[in-house]
């Protein structure tokens, strides 16, 4: 059961006994992909493309002033933001009457056309409010868009369809899936179906009426009249030479029966526009308006083909009124192949350091929204000056586009997102700070650490006595380890209550090591001096690590892990790691073969080479973490590292340069093999979300042809991956989203970098070959993974909250040692949320409200104890704020 709204009286009648078809004029605007978001908004760089968003947004509202009949649709409100705030107030109250009429309608209506596979659902949800809010407040009901329309994302998640059903979507159309499942349902005419997109939310409140689009998004062939296309325009002159009205109408009737044939309704559609098309609008519209007339012409001669302008909210209503049955699916539409050896699997890990980066920048942005609600107004204006959260959400929004965390633009273009992710945060920082300061009592300067991933903050370096503050976006408390760069050789740490803290100088790497605690919502403060002594960590070689929890071993004859443990539960499995590569297919060949690129994964062997059998190693033990450090080769090595009162095992892995002296493409994997018996299953989450079960060579919904048996079996990974059998579940955290698969009974392998000397030819016309001025001879990338070992019916009570602290993790703010008396701790609330109950969104909406949104983070069926209903007490939420009412709304803060 489904219903849909359309402005009144926008939708143009159709006939009940001919086949209505479906014109429905476009363009697609990539918010950044062969040119920045700047040049493809100004029309700059043509010499990349030739392509200018405000040229086509006048062009098209022009001509639609001067035919009523006529339709568009727009897309991404990133761009269509801009274009009005440049325009007069005649000219918007002319564009305000347009979408009131329905002859300009917005779809889908978020900043961009997001990512599927390599977004987490929280920054979806965010870039997904931000422009539906602007259409809301700008149009009113009729500027409210009623489809989704994902027409160019490389497959589709099934959280992305629950999210856009919570907000209230009536429909979703996109256009590209699997080329055999595409084929199988033309066949059974379900290329249009029900999409029950959660397996925890009751029915209908996840379900949404799905379409997939008849020629990707482009138009017939033949028929495209841009100015961009070659096909001939309609000569109607029957006076002139090369008169092809007859032609013309012939070959549309063609096929537009064709595709009636593998449609269930009397109703087709017809996508009339493609890449940043209708800059010169007129082309388009002079040939539609001849189409349309001579087409329903020969209705007059018994014809049967009825051709109307049209939008996909008008389509879906005839979808609707036809009240018929529709497939049902309950997967999702990963992988994606376009033919038997070009799976677009590569994506889901390309440009690894832009998607950590992506990934920080949103931990990031929660902190700057939250400290902005607790620090009230003085946190946009204060002592250090005015800031701002506003840049920083736009930056993120815009990196949510399906060509920017994706990793499948150019390389400047990659750049430019992550200029802007900087921009936004130095804004962020000024908010930050303000809002601390109130907060604290405390006006001392504050240093942000934002380069502890390469062991870089230089007060911390430089400091006898310094001040870390601490801030936990989480809604409960979190233990955190934390890692700053000294030159010392022995400190003292002490917590916000003057207590001494356990820490331990690592000199391997000259990194100071201690657990920090900060409560929910709220920050703790540290003191750390130096000492006058000289401690040293003990450097030795070891074959077990163990704390309170967990204990792992390693093969005292080839340095590699060999068993992990979990202490409380007692169980053990076996455990082996190591780096492998693929060698990626290559377009230096005269045999035509696919290569790998930015977004195909195509290895030219089903076996990986082994970068190393056997690893250096060195071992680090302290009373606060013991590590064992291996390098397997110049250009990849590893931290092994189990901190004192952790649950879960951290591979701090390190991939790069990537050697291309033999001129060979590679795509870097690290593989775990277990003992665990998995039958060829294992687990993949979709959007950071809910989890999908996956199998080897294998489809839900349709028999497969499995044509690449690598690429064809990797899913993403955006937050966690586990393999399982009756016993045990090992558990894969990841701190990016990056592709995977299970090759082998009890193994999971997950591709970490990669680095291609070939383009893929599906657009980017560029090698994924990163390099920079800091990494001349390639990009070196470290991330981290967290694993932990469970019996299965409880696992999810830990790697919930995990995969949560590390896509929120706290945020480090040094400061200078200050005499000056302050608040050296603070919660936002009175209490922390049950475990079940994750506050995803604190922010704030205007002068006198915030948005607030809290979840239930656990499937009906994944846990005993946390997949219970919880009730939550408003009033009783907060420390700082009076909650005086609250209005209810839908997933992306609109009206229900």
């Amino acid at each position: 059961s489904w219903s849909v709204f359309v402005c009144v009286q926008s939708c143009h009648a159709t006939k009940p006994n001919m086949l209505n078809v479906h014109l429905v004029p476009h363009t697609h605007d990539d918010v950044g992909w062969l040119k920045t978001v700047d040049q493809y908004f100004y029309g700059d760089r043509n010499d990349i493309q030739h392509a200018g968003v405000q040229y086509i947004l006048d062009s098209v509202v022009d001509q639609l002033l001067k035919n009523p009949d006529r339709r568009f649709i727009y897309v991404e409100t990133a761009f269509f933001y801009r274009w009005w705030k440049q325009q007069s107030s005649s000219m918007q109250q002319t564009v305000r009457q347009l979408v009131n009429e329905g002859r300009l309608e917005f779809v889908n209506g978020g900043w961009c056309m997001s990512d599927e596979a390599t977004t987490h659902y929280s920054a979806v949800i965010d870039q997904m409010t931000m422009g539906l809010r602007f259409l809301n407040e700008t149009f009113g009901a009729c500027g409210r868009p009623r489809v989704a329309w994902h027409i160019d994302p490389f497959g589709h998640a099934r959280e992305h369809a629950s999210m856009f059903a919570q907000m209230g979507y009536d429909g979703f159309f996109f256009g590209r899936l699997d080329y055999q499942d595409r084929a199988r349902r033309m066949m059974a005419k379900e290329q249009e179906l029900l999409w029950r997109a959660s397996d925890s939310l009751t029915p209908p409140v996840a379900d949404l009426f799905t379409g997939i689009l008849p020629n990707g998004y482009n138009p017939p062939e033949g028929f495209c009249w841009d100015q961009s296309c070659d096909d001939p325009p309609i000569r109607d002159d029957p006076d002139l030479e090369d008169y092809n009205v007859d032609d013309v109408v012939k070959r549309f009737m063609a096929i537009a029966e064709n595709q009636a044939l593998v449609y269930k309704t009397n109703h087709i559609i017809m996508t009339m526009g493609s890449d940043f098309q209708y800059e010169n609008a007129n082309l388009w519209y002079k040939n539609l308006d001849k189409l349309i007339r001579y087409v329903n012409g020969l209705q007059s001669n018994s014809s049967k083909v009825n051709v109307l302008y049209s939008t996909p909210s008008c389509y879906l209503q005839e979808l609707h009124r036809a009240n018929l049955t529709w497939a049902l699916k309950t997967d999702d539409f990963f992988p994606y192949a376009d033919s038997a050896h070009d799976f677009w699997t590569g994506y889901f890990t390309s440009r690894p350091a832009l998607k950590r980066y992506e990934r920080i920048s949103n931990s990031n942005l929660q902190t700057c929204n939250q400290l902005e609600v607790l620090g009230g107004p003085v946190s946009r204006k204060g002592p250090f000056g005015g800031g701002d959260s506003q840049t920083m959400k736009k930056a993120m929004a815009v990196a949510q586009h399906h060509d920017a965390v994706s990793g499948t633009e150019k390389q400047h273009v990659a750049n430019d997102y992550a200029r802007k992710l900087a921009s936004g945060w130095q804004h962020c920082q000024v908010l930050v700070s303000n809002s601390l300061a109130a907060l604290s009592g405390s006006s001392s300067e504050r240093i942000y650490c934002d380069n502890l991933n390469i062991s870089v903050c230089p007060l911390t370096a430089t400091s006898k006595k310094f001040s870390v503050s601490v801030y936990n976006p989480l809604a409960r408390p979190v233990t955190w380890p934390v890692r700053l760069p000294v030159n010392g050789t022995a400190y003292t740490v002490s917590d916000a209550n003057g207590k001494p803290v356990d820490c331990q100088v690592s000199f391997a790497v000259n990194e100071l090591v201690f657990q920090v605690q900060a409560p929910p919502l709220g920050y703790s403060t540290y003191s750390v001096s130096l000492q006058e002594v000289l401690l040293y960590s003990s450097l030795k070689t070891l074959c077990v690590l163990v704390f309170q929890f967990l204990k792992v071993t390693f093969d005292p004859d080839t340095g590699l892990l060999s068993s992990l443990s979990n202490l409380e539960t007692q169980q053990s499995i076996k455990l082996t790691q190591n780096f492998y590569w693929y060698n990626a297919s290559d377009g230096n060949n005269s045999l035509s073969i696919q290569p790998s690129g930015a977004y195909i994964f195509r290895p030219n062997s089903s076996t990986p080479f082994i970068i190393s059998s056997t690893a250096q190693t060195e071992s680090i033990q302290s009373s606060v973490v013991q590590e064992v450090r291996q390098w397997f080769s110049p250009w990849v090595s590893q931290v092994v590292r189990l901190y004192a009162d952790s649950r879960a095992l951290e591979l701090e892995w390190t991939v790069g340069p990537v050697p291309i002296d033999d001129s060979l493409g590679k795509e870097v994997i690290t593989r775990l093999d277990t003992s665990i018996q998995t039958g060829e299953y294992f687990y993949t989450d979709s959007n950071g979300r809910e989890m999908l079960q996956r199998k080897k060579d294998f489809r839900p919904t349709w028999q497969l042809k499995q044509s690449e048996p690598i690429a064809g079996n990797y899913y993403p990974i955006n937050s966690r991956a586990f393999i399982k059998d009756d016993v045990d579940q090992l558990t894969v955290v990841t701190d990016r989203s990056q592709g995977g698969g299970s090759i082998h009974n009890g193994s999971l392998e997950i591709m970490l970098h990669r680095r291609l000397l070939y383009d893929d030819v599906r657009g980017v016309a560029e090698p994924l070959n990163e390099t920079s001025d800091i990494f001349p001879e390639g990009l070196v990338v470290r991330g981290r993974l967290l694993l932990s070992l469970d019996r299965p019916p409880s696992a999810a009570d830990a790697h919930r909250p995990l995969a949560q602290e590390v896509v929120l993790q706290p945020k480090l703010k040094s400061v200078f040692w200050s005499l000056e008396k302050h608040s050296r701790t603070f919660s936002g609330l009175q209490a922390a949320l049950p475990p079940a109950v994750h506050l995803l969104t604190l922010s704030q909406w205007d002068k006198d409200s915030v948005l607030l949104r809290l979840e239930h983070q656990f499937q009906s069926w994944e846990s005993k104890v946390n997949s219970q209903p919880v009730t939550v007490n408003l009033q009783k939420l907060f420390s700082t704020l009076d909650v005086l009412g609250m209005s209810e709304l839908n997933l992306s803060a609109l009206c229900l």
